[in-house]
């Protein structure tokens, strides 16, 4: 059964009381919130995302609630729990929705010290993987969103999640953050992708979610190995173009975009080494969403 499966009442009957279990490739989460805007917009982005059982374990136990005293009703608040512990000062209710998803990548981030996590996008042509790591603003997500458009199956957004045992990226095919110009440009790239109201005056800008794509999230329990590492960054008018990398330089840049490198410790630096070993590395410029795809294919069915 997937989210879709359950008729409307019955989804905001789980999201208000015992909360909603679904399953995002290795973890399972437990959604409640008694905030019933964000409801139909929330249902709509993990529409294709499997049920898990009553019964089954729950990795994240993820509560979106309402302001306390006077900000339940002045400058309304919401505020993200896990485990019923509240990690974070609460933001403006209008942010309740985007909320989940940073809470989420936090909650990963924090406590899966049994896998590397890269804060980068990584999508699979075939059976091999592209990880594209990049700080804010460098296209990252709006490359990331074309692609998983255009033939390509998105594993992540914003976490990549490697397999430390055997160097495999594990998929979570969870909704793809997008920021200010982006939206617009992937709305009009891809017309039939569902986006979310856009957010305003949030500490990323305006922002907006766009659903994952269906066949993306059906084959979840697919890892991938990992075959190129890519940094892009999108220059306004230029020219698409690759810059191969040397695997020290590339080594540096993996492990600095590592959320928990240092953490992990020897585990961390053989994940990393062993991750450079495979892959074949690129800086990669682009100002044309059209013609950067056509360089990521080529470079699939050329590999």
């Amino acid at each position: 059964m997937i989210v879709s499966d359950l008729a409307p009442p019955e989804l905001h009957r789980r999201l208000r009381s015992d909360g909603l279990r679904l399953s995002s490739g290795p973890f399972n989460c437990r959604i409640q919130t008694r905030i019933s805007e964000i409801i139909p917009e929330l249902i709509r982005l993990y529409a294709h995302h499997p049920v898990i059982p009553d019964d089954a374990f729950v990795d994240f136990h993820i509560a979106i609630e309402t302001g306390r005293g006077l900000h339940r009703w002045f400058r309304p608040q919401a505020r993200f729990l896990v485990d019923g512990v509240e990690p974070f000062t609460p933001l403006p209710r209008a942010q309740a929705l985007p909320m989940i998803e940073w809470g989420l990548n936090w909650c990963i981030t924090a406590y899966s010290q049994h896998v590397l996590i890269l804060h980068a996008a990584a999508l699979v042509r075939g059976e091999r993987a592209i990880i594209m790591p990049a700080p804010p603003g460098s296209g990252k997500s709006t490359l990331c969103a074309a692609l998983a458009n255009r033939g390509w199956r998105l594993l992540s957004d914003e976490l990549t999640i490697i397999r430390l045992d055997t160097g495999q990226i594990e998929g979570l095919a969870r909704p793809v953050n997008l920021k200010n110009k982006s939206i617009d440009v992937i709305s009009d790239f891809a017309p039939d992708a569902f986006l979310t109201a856009p957010v305003r005056d949030t500490t990323k800008g305006t922002v907006a979610l766009m659903a994952p794509p269906a066949d993306s999230v059906r084959q979840l329990g697919q890892a991938a190995w990992p075959r190129w590492v890519v940094f892009p960054r999108y220059v306004a008018g230029s020219r698409a173009a690759w810059a191969p990398l040397q695997t020290g330089a590339a080594f540096l840049q993996i492990a600095d975009n590592a959320m928990n490198y240092h953490v992990l410790g020897k585990k961390g630096f053989a994940a990393v080494s062993a991750l450079v070993d495979r892959c074949d590395h690129f800086g990669f410029e682009y100002g044309d969403l059209d013609e950067a795809i056509g360089c990521f294919d080529r470079l699939a069915g050329e590999a």
